[in-house]
């Protein structure tokens, strides 16, 4: 196994590396590289619809760019993207250029958005994973030492859906997953097949049938509740996990939820017998009175997940289950393309990846003036190397696959420079977008369901705010004035936010996802202390701007500000004179 293994890992790390030498080298000259990509891809869609509606033709500068298209979010770029899932890629792209499929996300408003996959723009995927990979196997020897040690990832489905011109719409980690070697595909502990699984407690249940017979060397997944969610499984079920395991079987209630495709290419593999490996489990639990992997997977070098944002409160749980473990952010990436790479353990910084897409960037400050992206359209905006330490922006891509000076809203902080090529932290997902879980909740969704909510309940209440709070699993808050809801008793506060929940679902089919599968709560009401929004006010005036220039929220991503507020219990319906009283 020793020499398949070092067989495995030569050819693919000596080609890492060599990508790795060259990303780093190139940060010396970020700028110009900067302005080679911008360049390269205007040449490459030159003949393209997009390119005459905007005169862009002959153009290849960034002065010329800017003034000629607008900031635009996924709104802005919608009609473009429709063409093309009909099948006209010339729309956004010139010849010779191929669409592999949609990488499929949830939107800011009730529409998933669905972002072109093109052969470069999944060649600048791979090669960004590859330079990440190198730089963190590198740096945990072992991962390497004896050839490339077993991988547990996850990816999603490459297929949930397809446009009509019949390409699909999914994940683009499914389409990379099946895209590896044979031989590759040795050291990863989950076939391609799994990503079709959509039950998330069989898709862990999965993982650890594939994982626990190995050496595991890492666990690779961009959400840490997900990292968090396999290693509760094999403690919560490990009754059903070691039965299975012993008897090479698949309890009923897991075989269910696993499609006939993935039966079939798991079936030698689920039907091997591990009667040595649950021997050791059983020990362990024994010994331990509980099922962790720090004790069945002993030689893990370290953990890879996000760690920036709101995704750093799920890390307080790691040391409890893996111990003293190094944790490697995977980096900024989205459907829309890598943004950051990470090159040191313990820090959401990671170097801006330049070499790949174009980056532009806004002050924080300025977008919050604007309002609303219309507003930002023709924004002065500063260029990669113009970055100052210690001050926040959000993101503009252009990219491979179509994005033109897109407005993805993920605010960002500089932390300083690898040669000319910053190192950035991602803060949180926009002014009013939260993603506790990846959800990626918007305000234009909670205002969408609660005006909904409150017709059907004929409220007659204006001002709210919702919030994130942590717990397990974490959730969120919407905040109302008791005055505002005088009257209401607990059970009516459960029915709104029920009808509100349900709401978002349709709105949001993420956040349906997470409630599903136990990784958020449902939403809860919380009646507040009367003065609260005018307290809030103030302290959002003292930060800067101006009465006429403040924007009442209606959601806000910060975990820490719900303790800020009072809250005041409101009666229960048994001590409630009426429960059917809607006044409000």
């Amino acid at each position: 196994m020793g020499l398949l293994r070092r067989l495995i890992g030569y050819p693919s790390t000596r080609h890492a590396r060599a990508l790795a030498r060259r990303f780093l080298d190139d940060t010396k000259r970020a700028d110009q590289v900067q302005r080679r990509v911008l360049a390269r891809l205007l040449e490459r869609d030159a003949a393209s619809d997009f390119a005459r509606r905007h005169g862009l033709t002959t153009a290849r500068d960034l002065e010329t760019y800017r003034r000629r298209v607008p900031i635009r979010d996924y709104d802005g770029h919608e009609p473009d993207f429709a063409r093309v899932r009909q099948g006209d890629l010339t729309a956004l792209f010139g010849p010779g250029v191929e669409v592999l499929m949609f990488a499929k996300t949830s939107g800011t408003t009730a529409i998933p958005k669905t972002i072109p996959v093109t052969r470069e723009s999944l060649d600048a995927y791979r090669a960004g994973w590859k330079i990440w990979g190198i730089q963190a196997f590198d740096a945990h020897p072992d991962m390497l030492s004896q050839g490339l040690k077993p991988i547990l990832q996850i990816a999603g489905d490459w297929r949930e859906s397809f446009t009509p011109s019949g390409l699909p719409c999914g994940a683009i980690t499914g389409l990379t997953a099946r895209m590896q070697s044979p031989l590759v595909r040795l050291a990863y502990c989950l076939h391609p097949s799994v990503g079709r699984v959509k039950d998330v407690d069989t898709k862990y249940y999965l993982a650890l049938r594939s994982a626990l017979p190995r050496d595991l060397g890492t666990i690779i997944a961009a959400n840490p509740a997900t990292v968090l969610g396999i290693v509760k499984l094999a403690e919560r079920d490990a009754a059903t996990l070691l039965r299975d395991l012993y008897d090479g079987t698949v309890a009923p209630r897991f075989r269910e939820a696993i499609p006939p495709e993935t039966q079939r290419a798991l079936s030698w593999s689920l039907s091997r017998k591990h009667r040595g490996l649950v021997r050791r489990l059983e020990s362990l639990l024994e010994r331990h009175g509980r099922l962790r992997p720090i004790d069945y997977w002993p030689h893990l070098q370290f953990l890879a997940n996000w760690t920036g944002g709101t995704m750093g409160a799920y890390l307080r749980d790691y040391p409890d289950w893996f111990g003293p473990k190094p944790v490697r952010d995977v980096g900024l990436i989205a459907s829309e393309g890598r943004m950051t790479i990470p090159i040191e353990d313990h820090t959401a910084a990671g170097i801006l990846d330049f070499i790949h897409h174009h980056f532009e960037f806004l002050p924080e400050e300025t977008v919050e003036r604007a309002g609303t992206v219309h507003d930002l359209a023709q924004a002065d905006t500063l260029e990669a190397h113009e970055l100052v330490e210690g001050r926040r922006y959000f993101l503009l891509m252009t990219t491979a696959g179509g994005l033109r000076r897109y407005h993805i809203q993920d605010v960002v902080r500089c932390v300083g420079f690898v040669g000319k090529a910053p190192l950035l932290e991602f803060l949180n997902k926009g002014a009013h977008v939260s993603s506790l879980t990846g959800e990626k909740l918007s305000e234009f969704q909670v205002v969408a369901a609660v005006d909904q909510t409150r017709r059907e309940f004929n409220a007659r209440w204006m001002t709210y705010l919702v919030l994130p709070v942590w717990g397990d699993p974490p959730g969120y808050r919407l905040l109302i004035e008791a005055d505002d809801l005088a009257g209401a008793d607990s059970e009516y506060l459960d029915r709104l936010a029920r009808a509100i929940d349900h709401k978002l679902r349709h709105l949001n089919e993420e956040y349906a996802n997470r409630l599903d599968t136990r990784r958020l709560a449902p939403l809860k009401i919380e009646l507040i202390a009367s003065g609260s929004w005018t307290a809030l006010q103030r302290r959002r005036l003292e930060r800067g701007g101006t009465l006429e220039q403040y924007k009442k929220p209606c959601l806000l991503p910060d975990l820490d500000l719900f303790s800020s507020f009072r809250v005041i219990r409101p009666p229960s319906s048994a001590s409630s004179p009426s429960t059917t009283i809607t006044p409000f």
